[in-house]
């Protein structure tokens, strides 16, 4: 996640992308692995396996891009370049602010800690202190809305608790650029709905959300622009 920049004009650039890439190596066997090392690159024991490629774009501050495709298209792979998770292959992403992401249920948050220990473990990972996020954490638990449950372990929790709580999370921590990556579609239709309304109140604010989603409609009515990936390549932009 990229450290809180100064105030940025209006419109500035956010995030930028160029001839962004994601390449791994696949290995048969485990032990696959070790002759390549000691073959110094004389054989090959792998195949390579290209989860993006070429994709170049940015955002400005307050736009939504709808990020679309098929599953295995790279939509996630590109997120987590985007949030600092992955390192690229080859080409660059430049992310200018403070980055909060809502991606695969269970992503950051410690099983065994409550849910109350993980908002603020969560708020730390942002550079939030502990006194910070004291002052957050009653805005954070009534959007959450999951009553006693906040004391429990979090593996004790629904699918639809946990979205609650992460996303409860996500929107309270200042966030420049929010990440969403189809993590609503577990949500009931009354919380979704109470995320949106978030998301647009954040939007006037001037947050910059990067969103993906296989729900067409909610890519239409939310989105200023689109990106199309298919099999790891930038299809169509507009």
């Amino acid at each position: 996640t990229a450290a809180t920049s100064s105030p940025m004009p209006s419109e500035a650039i956010v995030v930028s992308a160029h001839n962004l890439t994601k390449a791994y190596r696949l290995f048969g066997h485990p032990g696959d692995r070790v002759k390549q090392f000691l073959s110094l690159g004389l054989r090959r024991y792998h195949r390579q396996f290209t989860a993006l490629q070429d994709v170049s774009f940015e955002v400005r501050q307050g736009e939504m891009l709808g990020i679309i495709g098929r599953n295995g298209s790279g939509k996630s792979t590109l997120l987590q370049l985007v949030c600092g998770i992955l390192k690229p292959s080859a080409g660059t992403v430049q992310v200018n602010g403070r980055v909060s992401a809502l991606l695969e249920l269970g992503a950051g948050f410690n099983p065994e800690f409550t849910g109350r220990e993980n908002v603020y473990f969560q708020g730390a990972l942002a550079g939030f202190s502990r006194a910070q996020m004291a002052m957050r954490f009653n805005a954070i638990a009534a959007f959450a809305d999951i009553g006693e449950f906040v004391d429990q372990p979090v593996r004790t929790y629904s699918s639809g608790m946990f979205l609650r709580l992460a996303f409860a999370v996500a929107v309270h921590v200042d966030p420049a650029i929010l990440v969403v990556d189809e993590a609503l579609a577990v949500g009931y239709a009354g919380f979704r709905a109470r995320c949106f309304r978030r998301i647009g109140e954040l939007r006037g604010a001037g947050c910059t959300i990067l969103f993906v989603s296989h729900d067409m409609e909610q890519i239409a009515t939310l989105c200023d622009r689109v990106i199309l990936l298919e099999d790891g390549r930038q299809l169509l932009s507009g």
